[in-house]
């Protein structure tokens, strides 16, 4: 494991980079803003990064506070333990740059304790224990981190039913435009994009508010527009696939009985009978 405080200069530099280690960064804005989404937040406050290996990261004309810290860990370090697979499962590793948390000046305390607390023990106690304490206090800022970020998803409901908004409204639009040509069915990765959002990020905004992922949104939002064109009866399952944008009907029908019980036969039967 290697890790450091840092001392973050202030300037105009470009940054660009990728590693084999996992990266905890806690920075604070002296001036400047950065954009969380295309909106502005808490850049008076400090905020956490999380960066899995091989993760590409871009900094430009960002101008930071001096005291920060990054604390670095390549996986190996994380063999045998518990953590070295529940790491895996925090989707902020997954959050761009500018998905950054904002933590407030409480949880900014506990952020720093559990860092100094890290350094102490990798600088002045090393033995057969160490390891052990620096993994736990470890999974402790992770823990956090993951609570810290629902709570900024809860204080930031307009941010939050403005995604949803913007996601039906993006939904609805390329529905449309499988009418004209055939694009195929809307993906989370394609979503993310048009909202300017990493597909993680977008996927635990829309669970925070609606408790659905977004596969789960598009999937129910395609299953609708499907219940109105069976109920309509002037065209065929096939049809109906093909202007959904599925690839083949047996994919179709998979999905709809998965989600409605009864296959698209079924349905169109029952309300046409």
């Amino acid at each position: 494991m290697v890790y450091g405080e840092q001392n973050m200069c202030s300037g105009n530099n470009e940054l660009e980079f990728s590693s084999a280690f996992y990266i905890i960064g806690f920075k604070k804005m002296k001036s400047g803003s950065m954009l969380y989404g295309k909106t502005k937040y808490d850049h008076d406050l400090g905020s956490l990064s999380f960066i899995k290996p091989q993760q590409r990261v871009a900094f430009q004309n960002v101008k930071l506070e001096e005291k920060g810290f990054l604390i670095i860990i390549h996986e190996d370090f994380l063999l045998g333990t518990a953590i070295y697979e529940d790491i895996k499962k925090y989707s902020y590793f997954d959050y761009e740059v500018n998905e950054a948390l904002h933590v407030s000046p409480s949880e900014e305390d506990i952020v720093w304790n559990l860092y100094f607390s890290i350094e102490k023990e990798y600088n002045n106690n090393t033995d057969e224990l160490s390891k052990a304490i620096i993994v736990s206090h470890l999974d402790s800022m992770l823990k956090y981190a993951q609570r810290f970020y629902r709570r900024q998803f809860i204080n930031r409901k307009e941010l939050t039913g403005f995604t949803l908004t913007k996601f039906n409204a993006l939904l609805a639009g390329n529905f449309e435009k499988t009418k004209i040509k055939e694009i195929g069915l809307p993906t989370v990765a394609f979503m993310a994009e048009k909202l300017h959002l990493s597909p993680r990020y977008l996927t635990d905004v829309l669970k925070q508010e609606t408790g659905k992922t977004a596969l789960e949104l598009i999937h129910l939002f395609l299953i609708s527009k499907a219940k109105n064109l069976l109920t309509e009866g002037e065209l065929n399952i096939s049809e109906i696939s093909y202007l959904l944008g599925f690839e083949n009907t047996t994919y179709f029908s998979r999905l709809f009985k998965k989600e409605v019980g009864i296959t698209p036969n079924q349905f169109k039967r029952h309300f046409l009978n």
